[in-house]
């Protein structure tokens, strides 16, 4: 699902992946949502999709493999639509691990956002190295991905980077979907030349 401003003058797109489709998710995810609906309030094109064998998609879950190949080709698609405009890349959840490792490759990514990263579960030592702008969201009391944990990974990425804990929230941030799209549009703000 493509949506953007038509008025709007942007210079930076967004591409949006949703959590595990085994367990549920998809792109119409109520955290995938609103960080939809904030990258187009700052006037930014963005894209959420469903990942092969989610909502109505064909295909059947490949364990990431897959996933990274379609967040791959949603990429394509986003950069050919908006030629020569930059790609903030952000996922929740599983979709923050597959789509992160996709944008940290990726030459026309320039900034990388992940909600409620699963270091419990999943390997995230791919963005050690990586210099792109980076945000981290994440709950305070997130059952897949730990405050040590998540502590841990953040004190060994390269700057550019920023955390912003959500205090008390589960890994689904219920009830602090508010804070989460602040500090959100707050990363977005701050990106140069990022809203229109």
């Amino acid at each position: 699902m493509l949506e953007w401003d038509p008025l709007a003058k942007p210079q930076c797109t967004a591409l949006v992946c949703h959590p595990h489709p085994v367990y549920g998710g998809t792109m119409h995810n109520k955290v995938v949502y609103r960080m939809a609906k904030t990258a187009i309030s700052l006037g930014l094109p963005t894209l959420r999709f469903n990942f092969r064998g989610a909502g109505k998609s064909a295909g059947t879950f490949d364990n990431g493999v897959g996933e990274r190949e379609d967040a791959r080709a949603a990429l394509d698609h986003l950069t050919a639509r908006f030629a020569g405009l930059p790609v903030c890349l952000m996922g929740f959840s599983f979709g923050s691990w597959v789509g992160l490792s996709v944008g940290a490759a990726h030459p026309r990514v320039t900034a990388l956002v992940g909600l409620g990263v699963p270091t419990g579960i999943c390997d995230f030592t791919f963005l050690h190295e990586i210099r792109k702008p980076k945000l981290i969201i994440q709950a305070t009391q997130d059952q897949y991905g730990p405050r040590d944990q998540v502590a841990e990974l953040y004190g060994k990425l390269e700057e550019p980077k920023q955390i912003h804990w959500v205090e008390g929230a589960d890994h689904f941030f219920n009830g602090k979907l508010d804070e989460v799209q602040r500090a959100l549009q707050d990363f977005l703000v701050s990106m140069p030349g990022a809203h229109a």
